[in-house]
């Protein structure tokens, strides 16, 4: 199979072409890796080499012979070394067994490859690690491909994979994806399992889950890795049925809110704030309800929330050992100087303010179905732009800078609730532009639903290739 034809199939699409016999999984797996080389070249995605050979996983799943890959954000795959884009891990530690969500990837059949980037401990909007270097964006070479899945979506946009594993903890995959012109669902809270050895990473604001190139992909994958583990704190919602039989069907008439003012107050360009304008548009066609409206947010319960969670999670990761500050960039080494400073106080204080996030955000919901809003504030920003490493920083300080280019994402981390990134537009020189769609706590179906209406063909563009 040449790459370009390869690179036009989503999961979906491949999986079929295994099915009816047009390809056998051995072969497609040559083909992926030839495409990872290549696409690796030129975007740098990768955190490491790819494996030797595929992770072991079962023949007979819903995804199986799916090229795929893992995100470089700590132990995931059994055996496998993780650096969680920092230096500080040195040669890099190894898990020791697999994540619950690893085990649901390889009952999927998914055929892992290898490990995409991440920017230091994921805490970046931008994926630039000092340890492997820029990830470029397929769609500009000069631009970033988001953050702190950027390994991910950058090496799916450019045809490497059709879906990759990814996490976001404050926007960090639907960053990305409105970067690089992809799907990004952030599924609610507790709908995809952290076990064993996290109850509630970052107090429950944490959710994994991957970056797709269509609607159908993100809903099969979603049917494959959703429910609870074994052990679990609490559990999402029952879905409704099978999220794939979700793609395509009727949402009924909704009653949705649009707004393109960030509660932070930043700037939005007005490009990206057409885009979501004409997702509000077509949505009015399509026979909703549409209002400009928004949640009233208390932005600094949203700041302190996050950054003390944040603060206090990654603070822990080098609990009773410290590591040698010249091998942490900027950021991380006022993180953890600020971590031994927190208190039990400071801690619940940020559950507090999530708790009145939450309660504040989950009132106005009552009153809409869905709410749309840019994905980011800004076009795809340049590389070098977000300086993790550069010294100075508070934790708070950073964080603030980077909600100025990401300020839709963040609220709905601290909220839990399910939120989407689609690739409806196209800014100058043809850099992509994400429109984010949010529903309360359980309805990813929902949002499965509007997506795959809105999305022309239900599936993202592949970018041609030498920064489009």
């Amino acid at each position: 199979m040449e790459f370009h034809e390869y690179a036009g199939y989503d999961a979906v699409g491949l999986r079929e072409l295994i099915t009816t016999g047009q390809i056998g999984a051995k072969e497609l797996e040559v083909t992926a890796r030839a495409a990872l080389a290549r696409a690796n070249e030129q975007v740098n995605g990768l955190a490491l080499p790819l494996f030797d050979q595929a992770l072991a996983h079962d023949e007979g799943g819903p995804l199986a012979g799916v090229p795929f890959l893992i995100k470089d954000i700590g132990p995931m795959a059994e055996g496998v070394p993780f650096f969680m884009g920092s230096r500080a891990l040195g040669p890099g530690v190894r898990a020791g067994h697999d994540s619950d969500l690893m085990g649901r990837f390889r009952a999927a059949g998914l055929v892992t490859l290898g490990v995409s980037a991440s920017p230091e401990f994921g805490l970046s909007f931008t994926t630039e690690p000092v340890r492997s270097g820029p990830v470029r964006n397929p769609w500009d070479l000069g631009r970033s491909a988001g953050g702190s899945s950027g390994g991910a979506a950058a090496l799916v946009a450019a045809g490497a994979v059709p879906m990759a594993h990814a996490s976001d903890g404050a926007g960090s995959i639907r960053v990305p994806a409105a970067c690089c012109g992809l799907v990004g669902l952030k599924p609610s809270r507790a709908r995809v399992p952290c076990g064993p050895d996290l109850g509630e990473p970052v107090l429950g604001m944490v959710e994994a889950f991957a970056v797709t190139r269509s609607v159908r992909d993100a809903a099969l994958l979603l049917d494959a890795v959703a429910g609870p583990g074994v052990g679990d704190k609490y559990a999402a919602p029952a879905p409704v049925g099978p999220y794939a039989g979700q793609v395509g069907r009727d949402p009924g008439v909704l009653r949705v809110a649009v707004t393109t003012g960030a509660w932070s107050g930043a700037p939005v360009d007005a490009e990206v704030a057409g885009a979501a304008w004409r997702a509000a548009a077509v949505l009015r066609e399509q026979g909703h309800h549409v209002v400009e409206a928004s949640p009233q947010v208390d932005w600094e319960a949203v700041i302190e929330a996050l950054v003390v969670a944040q603060v206090a999670f990654l603070g822990s990761v080098f609990r009773g050992r410290r590591p040698d500050p010249a091998l942490l960039e900027g950021v991380s080494r006022s993180l953890l100087e600020e971590a031994g400073r927190l208190s039990a106080f400071d801690l619940l204080a940020a559950m507090d303010a999530q708790n009145r996030v939450s309660r504040a955000v989950a009132g106005f919901f009552a009153g809409f179905d869905l709410l749309v809003t840019p994905t980011l504030a800004q076009v795809p920003a340049a590389l070098g732009a977000i300086r993790y490493d550069e010294g100075g920083w508070s934790v708070a300080g950073f964080v603030r800078e980077m909600f100025r280019y990401g300020p839709f994402t963040p609220l709905f981390n601290v909220t839990g609730q399910p939120a989407i990134s689609l690739p409806l537009a196209s800014g100058a020189g043809g850099l992509p532009i994400g429109v984010q769609l949010v529903a309360r706590h359980g309805r990813e179906d929902l949002l499965l639903r509007v997506a795959a209406r809105l999305l022309p063909g239900g599936q993202a563009r592949v970018c041609p290739g030498e920064g489009a």
